[in-house]
């Protein structure tokens, strides 16, 4: 018999099941009238090229492509302090690419990733061997000020427990214009379909090889199909700073929404040790 704790996993599965297939058919729509508006007026449309949950997420993703159920009666509650701290000055970037950059970075070295945010430092030990498209993506997009000042637009508490970032549009549907492929879907963490506590991921489209920028960070163990590249454990201290983030709650009292936290990333960097 399924126990009442399976019954809600489950649930929460299929709801980010059903959020990514309404995020894909949403941004096809939108790919169309881009396309149909460039034709017309001789404009070229130069936009993300994926859109995300990370089943996590739809995208995801993001969602990572690293949300979740809600209990159907649940009703929004008191919106918490905001713990965080203004953002720094400055404007996200608009940038896209044609094409995935070429993979230059070392695969038998170390790289750590800084996100400097409102709420804090967060700190990750990236997974260049594991994931080397990923990881040179990310240090490609961070050389070009492209995560700077974008806002993490999603939170998710109930069933799946993770922060979404790295959407410059800060509404699910934004990219740097390229995807790169799946990686590391066999890592030795991502046992009984747990993305446990501590992971980064990439949020994606729901289907295979459609990771962008969009990525989520996971704050507490989350069953999800290994279907989102981990390319990276978030430090001590930065997993302080996510659980901060985590109780000042999400905007909707669904369990899915924006945090009430003001989570800005300020700089995004990629170092190689």
């Amino acid at each position: 018999m399924v126990s009442q704790e399976q019954r809600r996993r489950q649930l929460a599965r299929e709801k980010f099941l059903r959020q990514q297939q309404r995020r894909t058919s949403a941004r096809r729509r939108t790919h169309t009238r881009n396309a149909v508006i460039a034709a017309v007026v001789g404009v070229v449309v130069a936009g993300g090229a994926t859109a995300y949950a990370t089943g996590v997420f739809e995208s995801d993703g993001k969602k990572a492509n690293a949300g979740a159920e809600a209990t159907p009666s649940a009703t929004p509650t008191s919106k918490a302090p905001d713990p965080c701290e203004k953002p720094a000055e400055g404007q996200v970037k608009s940038l896209t690419w044609k094409k995935e950059p070429a993979v230059t970075i070392d695969k038998a070295a170390a790289y750590t990733m800084k996100m400097a945010t409102t709420c804090g430092d967060i700190d990750i030990a990236l997974k260049a061997s594991a994931a080397p498209h990923t990881v040179n993506s990310f240090a490609f997009l961070a050389g070009k000020g492209y995560f700077d000042h974008t806002k993490c637009h999603r939170l998710t508490t109930n069933g799946i427990y993770v922060l979404q970032c790295g959407d410059p549009t800060a509404q699910g549907s934004g990219g740097p214009g390229y995807t790169i492929p799946d990686e590391n879907l066999k890592d030795t963490t991502l046992k009984g379909n747990v993305y446990p506590a501590g992971t980064i991921a990439m949020a994606n489209t729901g289907q295979k090889h459609t990771g962008g920028s969009q990525f989520f960070l996971v704050y507490q163990d989350s069953q999800l199909p290994p279907s989102y590249t981990p390319f990276g454990t978030i430090s001590k201290s930065g997993m302080t700073v996510l659980k901060k983030i985590a109780a000042a709650g999400e905007n909707t009292g669904q369990g899915d929404g924006a945090p009430n936290a003001t989570v800005v990333v300020n700089k995004l960097t990629v170092t190689k040790s």
